[in-house]
């Protein structure tokens, strides 16, 4: 009877995993690296986040690929499916009907022709970043390296250049943590467009080239490869496929998306477990809910499990990496994973490192951005991370890049101000904690709540000088003002006289850049008299001895 229950209640236990995992992987080219992490919530939420991490602060993403080309801002190769977007006008204008040059045509016009990743991540540790981001794939599903098991990559098409080796040895020879961002899990719902036709006008019922297959391509400039491993169509379409939309509500693999195949799946772990073991990254990052094909596959549980165990048999036994996951649902799976916040923040100090992603324009590159001027000035950007850090996260910055590799005169411009501003004031920032609150003022008092999976940053960049910040190390806490006041003044009601969140006292503020200031801390606030011109076009930050 023992032993009919104990094959019963495996035989459950089977039942429950076949159903939480629908489209398992197959480990047969790329076994997951065993250790002390398994596959398993249980096991992953053993994860401690490494010091240097907790110390960094800030990092600057290069998400940059063959979306480029056109110049048209982020999601173009879907965007030039969709008739009548921007995206689909100007690709029809400038490179022809998606029904005879589809984005598989733009692939070879990707050059990377002025890229030198030394010089750009040496400006971008001379700015202040302590780690360093390259995009390995986007939803487009074309791999930027030599890859094993993708045959459209920068290798074979395009640049002829392992982009990821390059970054790679650059961020090795500059010292800085190295992460990767992978995104082509969702090229399986993300591509259905490819295989539309216009509904009007001269082309109307053409079918867009995401039809397209092996054999179409004898006397072209691709024959031999199959447009299906780009496009990876070969499934029914999603419930809605036609509302553009739609996806949003299936990034989660619901509400009606067609299920990932267990190929395309395991597809995307060989290559993902390629670029690990290959360029010994620190960090992954995943444009998801919680993991790449969660829930219904255990490709991302495996790849997490694989990428701790690879980087403590590297690193002597230590746990260095760190992998970000967005929407994450409960407590346990924070444990396991970093939380991503997608251009915003939550309006509270959290009990666990987390980072948002942002950028100072689109995601790809955006001619129309650089054009009208609408980048994320370096004020923004550096209300945005105090933000951030006095509430326990990183902020990972994007700069985008254009298609040769160069940014524009614009975002460098941007880049220096905001490197001289950190130059200053970057102890107030890096190797620094929470305070007992994050801040005060207008903001910090509101309910400000997260947007899908962030989307709330605009609510920050609003902030004044009335808005304050705290960080603290063991000896200093740092006051911020978000802004340059008019009077000159900056009042903290936090550290009045009699505070029990500052009962000490106070012998000397300092303004970094600067030295002393004149202060008088009353039974209402420590009210700081700045000088009469600001030190630069962001904002002041205090210093006050603990």
């Amino acid at each position: 009877m023992r032993l009919l229950t104990t094959l019963l209640s495996l035989a459950t236990a089977a039942t429950l995993a076949a159903q939480e995992y629908a489209v398992p992987v197959l480990e047969n080219e790329e076994p997951m690296a065993t250790g002390k992490f398994e596959p398993t919530w249980e096991s992953l939420s053993q994860y401690e986040v490494p010091e240097w991490f907790r110390d960094a602060k800030f990092g600057i993403w290069a998400h940059w690929g063959p979306q480029c080309v056109e110049g048209s801002g982020d999601w173009m190769a879907r965007g030039l499916y969709q008739e009548g977007s921007s995206q689909y006008k100007y690709h029809r204008e400038h490179y022809g009907h998606p029904s005879e040059v589809g984005f598989k045509d733009i692939l070879p016009l990707f050059k990377a022709e002025r890229w030198n990743p030394d010089s750009l991540v040496q400006l971008y540790k001379e700015i202040g970043a302590q780690y360093f981001f390259a995009l390995g794939n986007h939803h487009d599903n074309f791999d930027l390296w030599d890859s094993k098991y993708q045959r459209w990559n920068s290798m074979n098409i395009g640049p002829h250049k392992d982009i990821l080796a390059g970054w790679a040895a650059a961020a090795k020879k500059a010292g800085l943590p190295f992460g990767i961002s992978f995104h082509a899990d969702h090229a399986w719902t993300w591509y259905e467009p490819s295989r539309r036709y216009d509904t009007q006008g001269d082309k109307m019922g053409v079918p867009y080239d995401g039809w397209l297959t092996k054999d179409d391509g004898k006397g072209q400039w691709w024959e031999g490869y199959d447009p299906q491993e780009l496009y990876a169509q070969n499934h029914p379409l999603s419930e809605g496929s036609w509302a553009n939309g739609m996806i949003h509500r299936q990034w989660g693999w619901g509400n009606g998306a067609c299920p990932p195949s267990q190929e395309f799946a395991t597809n995307f772990y060989n290559r993902t477990l390629d670029a690990i073991n290959r360029y010994n990254p620190d960090l992954i990052y995943f444009d998801v809910t919680v993991l790449p094909f969660y829930p219904v596959s255990d490709a991302g549980m495996k790849i997490t499990a694989h990428m701790y165990n690879h980087s403590m048999a590297m690193n002597g036994g230590r746990n260095r990496a760190i992998v970000f996951g967005k929407i994450l649902e409960n407590d346990q799976q924070r444990q396991a994973l970093v939380w991503d916040v997608e251009r915003g923040a939550p309006n509270a100090i959290q009990p666990e490192p987390w980072q948002c992603c942002n950028c100072i324009g689109g995601w790809h590159y955006n001619t129309e951005i650089y054009e009208k001027g609408t980048y994320k000035s370096a004020a923004m950007v550096a209300k945005l991370l105090v933000d951030i850090v006095s509430k326990n996260g990183n902020m990972l910055l994007s700069i985008p890049l254009r298609s040769d590799g160069t940014f524009d005169e614009k975002e460098e411009a941007i880049l220096r101000e905001f490197g001289d501003w950190m130059r200053i004031n970057k102890e107030s920032i890096i190797a620094t904690r929470p305070w007992k609150i994050f801040g005060e003022g207008p903001i910090a008092e509101s309910t400000i709540q997260i947007n899908a999976q962030g989307f709330n940053d605009g609510n920050y960049t609003k902030a004044g000088s009335d808005e304050i910040r705290f960080t603290q190390t063991a000896k200093n806490l740092y006051v911020s003002a978000l802004a340059w006041p008019e009077n000159r003044t900056v009042i903290v009601r936090s550290l009045a006289k009699g505070s029990k969140l500052f009962p000490k006292g106070i012998s000397k503020v300092e303004l970094l850049g600067f030295g002393p200031v004149r202060f008088d801390r009353t039974r209402d606030a420590l009210v700081v008299t700045l000088p009469d011109t600001p030190l630069n076009g962001i904002m002041p930050v205090l210093k006050i001895r603990k």
